[in-house]
Order: C-alpha cells, then sequence, then structure tokens
C-alpha cells in the first residue's frame, strides 16, 4: 500500500514550539518544531504541554525564510472538489503564516519593512486561486505515467515519488524533505484547475475528469518570464489531462500546452514600456539550439512523439518568432517532433470558427496514431498514449485552450464510443447536457490558468461557452462579453505595467528562485527612483484634469477658455508622450531576481 499524508491535523503553539499532532486513527506521531533552533522532531501526543494554544489545520505547506527569520505556513480552510478513484481531492482556499519569532525588536526600521514587503509578496502567491492536494493520492502523475511503475515507487512518500514539475511547495518542504520519518507530515501541493463531473449518456454514467497541472520551473507572469532558460525549461509550461472513468475502466489523454507569451522555446524577452504590445525581441547572441535541443529532449522522454501546433500569427510583431521555431525544428531533424503553424487570429477572423476544422482535419491521422491511454477494471493496458500535441500560442491567453478543447473533444468520442458510453454513429456534441458540462468546465481551465499569468480572465470565454466546440459552425460574441473582454483588457494592460513586477518577485520568493538573506549589506527591495518618475505622472493626471475643468467652467470668452484648454492639454498630451518614451523606466519591474534569469 502507498504511503500518505495525515488528513486530520491539530496545531498546537507554545511560546518555545510548534506542535502538529496527527488525528487519523491509530496515529500517536507529533512533529516538533523548536521555534528557537528550528530543529524539526518527530515525538508522541503525550510530549504535547497541556498550555499550548490548539486549532485545526489541515495541511502544512511548508517554511520560509524571510528578514524576521523562519515562518510556517499551513493550510486553515479547504474545499472538497470531488472524488478522483475513491481518493478525495480538496482545494486549498486559505492559509495562516506564522512566524517563528515571538518579538520583531531585533529589526531596524528598513528590516521591518522589507519583512513586511516580503509577507506581502507570500499572502499575495497564497492568495491566488488554485492550490489543490489528496492526502492519498498522487495528484502530479498523469493515470499512464503511474500504472508504469514498480512497487518500490508505490511504497514511495507522496513527497517522494511526486513529479517535482507540479509540486508548487517543493522549496517550501525542503526541511521536510530532508528526513523521511516526517513525511506523512509532507502535503504535496499542485497549482493549476482540477474540475470534476458525474455524467451521464444513454443512461450509462461515467466521471469525467480535467486536470490542469502548472509546472513550478520557470513560472511567472505574462510579459516577464519567456522563451526557455539553460535548462531548457520553457516559460509557463501546463499538462492538461482529461480523464474518463467507466465502470472500473480508466482512460486519459494528455496535452502540453505554453498558454502565454513566453511559449516558443527560444532565448527570448518581451518587456513591459508602457504599449499595448511591446516588441518582442529575439536573443541574437545565445546559443539557441542548445536550450531548444535540451527541452525537446526532455519532451520526448516524458511524453514521446511532439506535435507542435504554433497558433501565433504568421505576420507583424510575431512572425519572427513563428520562423525562427520553424527553423529551429527544421534544424533540429528530430523526427519525433513534428511542426504545424495555424494563424488562429487571419483563419478565424470575423468569427469564423467553423474554420478550426481545417487544423483539425489536419491532425486527424497524427491524433490517431498519438492514440490516448486505457486500462480495463482488471489493470490490463489496452491502449498507450504515444506523444502528445504540444500547443502554444502568444498573445491571446485563450487560443491554447480553444485548440486543446477541440482535441480532447475528439479524444472523448473515441474513448466512449470503445467503453460502449456512446452507440455507434452517435455524435459527443450531440449530447446537450454533457456538452454545457464540457464547453463550461474548459472555459473555467481556461479562466483559472489566464487569472494565474495575466491577473484577469479569458477573454472570448463568453463564446467558448456557447459555440466555441463546435468547430464546425461559427459562432456569436454576446454585448457583455464584448464587455468583459475590454475590461479585462484595460486590467490586463494596468497589471503588466504596474504590478507584475511585484507579482513575479512574490511568485520567485515563494519557488525559491530568490533567498532572503537579512545579512545583506544592500537591499533588492530598496531600489531608488528618480524623482522624475514619480512627479511626471502627477503632472500628467493634473494637466488633464485641469484641461476637463476649463472645458466645464467654459464661461463667455470662449477665446479665454480655449487658451486655457490648448495649453493644459499640450501639457497633458507632451507629458504623456514623455512618459511613453521613457517606458520601461515607468513600469513595475522585478527587484528579486536579476534579469539575465527572467529573459
Amino acid at each position: 500500500m502507498a504511503a500518505t499524508t495525515y488528513e486530520r491535523l491539530k496545531l498546537h503553539v507554545t511560546p518555545e514550539k510548534f506542535y502538529v499532532e496527527a488525528c487519523d486513527d491509530g496515529a500517536d506521531d507529533v512533529l516538533i518544531i523548536d521555534r528557537v533552533s528550528t530543529e524539526v522532531t518527530l515525538s508522541v501526543k503525550k510530549d504535547i504541554p497541556p498550555s499550548a494554544v490548539t486549532r485545526p489545520i489541515f495541511g502544512i505547506l511548508g517554511t520560509i525564510h524571510l528578514v524576521a527569520g523562519n515562518y510556517l505556513i499551513v493550510i486553515t480552510k479547504k474545499k472538497k472538489i470531488g472524488e478522483f478513484f475513491n481518493h478525495v481531492i480538496w482545494k486549498a482556499t486559505d492559509f495562516d503564516v506564522l512566524s517563528y519569532k515571538k518579538t520583531m525588536l531585533h529589526l531596524t526600521d528598513i528590516q521591518l519593512q522589507d519583512n513586511k514587503t516580503f509577507l506581502a509578496m507570500m499572502n499575495h502567491v497564497l492568495s491566488m486561486d488554485g492550490f489543490y492536494f489528496s492526502t492519498t493520492y498522487d495528484l502530479t502523475h498523469t493515470l499512464q505515467r503511474l500504472s508504469n511503475t514498480s512497487p518500490e515507487f508505490q511504497e514511495m512518500s507522496l513527497l517522494e515519488r511526486a513529479d517535482q514539475r507540479f509540486v508548487w511547495n517543493g522549496h517550501l518542504l525542503r526541511e521536510l524533505s530532508a528526513q523521511p520519518e516526517v513525511h506523512r507530515f509532507a502535503l504535496p501541493v499542485l497549482h493549476g484547475f482540477i474540475t470534476m463531473h458525474s455524467c451521464s449518456i444513454n443512461g450509462k454514467y461515467f466521471d469525467w475528469i480535467l486536470i490542469s497541472r502548472r509546472s513550478c520551473f520557470r513560472a511567472g507572469v505574462r510579459y516577464y518570464v519567456r522563451g526557455i532558460d539553460s535548462e531548457g525549461h520553457a516559460a509557463n509550461f501546463v499538462e492538461t489531462e482529461q480523464i474518463v472513468h467507466y465502470n472500473g475502466s480508466r482512460a486519459s489523454f494528455v496535452q502540453a500546452s505554453y498558454r502565454t507569451r513566453g511559449s516558443i522555446p527560444l532565448y527570448w524577452s518581451q518587456r513591459p514600456n508602457l504599449k499595448y504590445k511591446p516588441l518582442p525581441l529575439i536573443n541574437k547572441v545565445a546559443n539557441h539550439m542548445d536550450g531548444f535541443q535540451r527541452h525537446f529532449d526532455s519532451q520526448i522522454i516524458i511524453y514521446g512523439k511532439q506535435v507542435i501546433i504554433n497558433l501565433v500569427n504568421q505576420k507583424g510583431s510575431e512572425k519572427p518568432l513563428e520562423q525562427a521555431f520553424a527553423t529551429m525544428v527544421s534544424s533540429l531533424g528530430n523526427g519525433m517532433i513534428r511542426y504545424i503553424a495555424f494563424d488562429f487570429h487571419k483563419e478565424c477572423k470575423n468569427m469564423r470558427w467553423d474554420r478550426l476544422s481545417i487544423l483539425l482535419d489536419q491532425v486527424a491521422e497524427m491524433q490517431d496514431e498519438l492514440s490516448y491511454f486505457l486500462v480495463d477494471p482488471a489493470g490490463v493496458v489496452l491502449s498507450t498514449q504515444e506523444g502528445v500535441f504540444r500547443s502554444n500560442c502568444m498573445d491571446c491567453l485563450d487560443r491554447t485552450n480553444v485548440i486543446q478543447s477541440l482535441l480532447a473533444r475528439r479524444s472523448l468520442q473515441a474513448q466512449l464510443q470503445r467503453l460502449g458510453v456512446l452507440h455507434v454513429g452517435q455524435k459527443l456534441e450531440e449530447q446537450d447536457e454533457f456538452e454545457k458540462i464540457y464547453k463550461n468546465a474548459w472555459a473555467d481551465n481556461a479562466n483559472a490558468c489566464a487569472k494565474q499569468y495575466a491577473g484577469t480572465g479569458a477573454l472570448k470565454t463568453d463564446f467558448t461557452r456557447q459555440a466555441a466546440l463546435k468547430p464546425r459552425q461559427t459562432g456569436k460574441r454576446t454585448q457583455l462579453g464584448l464587455i468583459m473582454d475590454g475590461w479585462n483588457s484595460l486590467i490586463r494592460y494596468y497589471k503588466n505595467n504596474f504590478s507584475d513586477g511585484f507579482r513575479q518577485d512574490s511568485i520567485d520568493l515563494f519557488l525559491g528562485n530568490y533567498s532572503v538573506d537579512e545579512l545583506e549589506s544592500h537591499s533588492p527591495l530598496s531600489v531608488p527612483r528618480d524623482l522624475k518618475f514619480l512627479a511626471l505622472p502627477i503632472i500628467m493626471v493634473v494637466a488633464f484634469s485641469m484641461c476637463i475643468i476649463c472645458l466645464l467652467m467654459a464661461g463667455d470668452t470662449w477665446t479665454e477658455t480655449l487658451a486655457y484648454v490648448l495649453f493644459w492639454g499640450v501639457a497633458s498630451i507632451g507629458t504623456f508622450f514623455i512618459i511613453l518614451y521613457n517606458g520601461k523606466d515607468f513600469v513595475d519591474a522585478p527587484r528579486l531576481v536579476q534579469k539575465e534569469k527572467i529573459d
């Protein structure tokens, strides 16, 4: 039987120690954390002092070292998502960050301020939706990977056997992971999206599950993490798995995706500079082939054959990236990799969603060749997936999701027919009740991933929910959907330019890409800003406001009013162009990780 983590816990706090008590049936273990020495030991319940302050918790996320010292992070609230082959899946909805130190008197004013900022960064990541866990099931692996494991693997703790790409609290658990005897207190947490539905077609009931696993390697926000790093990790990688469970048989279809900019595995960047769409820049001196080959070597080892579906525009600012990507694939000359360029915006302009059938028809034979994973109730593997579609887009966060949903639906059609749920000749899109569940789940998946990357929901999800999954039909946009897209675009622009630096720093701190050193002579948070960069936006706002006031208070002398309006109008427009010209100096840039690490 595979090792599990404790499900029911109590936290007992004294001025000297944290006691985490395992409350599962028959358990007597107590994890003790010394708040002074930071030592972690395993003991029994009789060692808990009666004077301790007690409360229930639902898991240990880990520990982090900040300026004031160490902090313990625990899960304080959870929500049941569903049951996965008799294993309960939870979403962590609230956390608490507890200081080891009883006082902050040992800190200077600057250190206090820095510690407060670092705490705000940690709380920002913890406030993001999409942290999932199970105390009895390994969520980090696909069904196919779990089916091909040794008995020794099955006996490992959840932390030991987890795919480290998807353990978002791996850095926070580093102290517990070094001590195997406490692994039942170490809870691997996934970041992404999970939804489960009990469905019925033709009176036959089956479970349909969608899981998106966000990689913690080279994770970041929309503009500050791009391309690949020296180890071949591509920015913002997501593994999406669709699972069907019917009468004991299990089927799955896995896709790899790169949902945001930063998707194309080359060395390139796209820094915010107040322009709505900054120009992407390809590094002209880097050895692209080295990182490119590392990336695909890793992908092939994990997933098998690679069918690349590149959805970027084949003209304008995106064209050089598409051409470079195609050239690299051709130069690599690997027979396990196929490349397909599909200009999504050109082909589907004017809401011609029916033209997606061109792409589906083009890849149909390849999809049949890749197949899917299927195991019968006795555990006999009937079919294995031989490779994945590696989809990527660049500008629209929803493009990849739409293509993935169409490919997944085609695979699901074949699976349900083979399992006997669908009759011969029956089409999945004709099952109205299931179609509604399916469309909404994929739209929710798009929204969840987009919020994690861009800070807002995905665009065109109204279209996705209504018609996007009927690829041979045109679709209509709702008026509310258009308004929401405009609002989301505005919020994205603001966040990309004025808050994403903080968001990127928060992710880097959480994942361990930056480690706090309280003895550091110069704090990276205390970067002085030139006064003109603080004054110019204020001048612009004041000038624009005065222009409006002059118009509203226009008197009888229009000549004088016009002169004031022209003066303040020219002042506001002139200031705006000065700011725009120096755009990169006004944006909120990351401060914790050196530029070469995030370009």
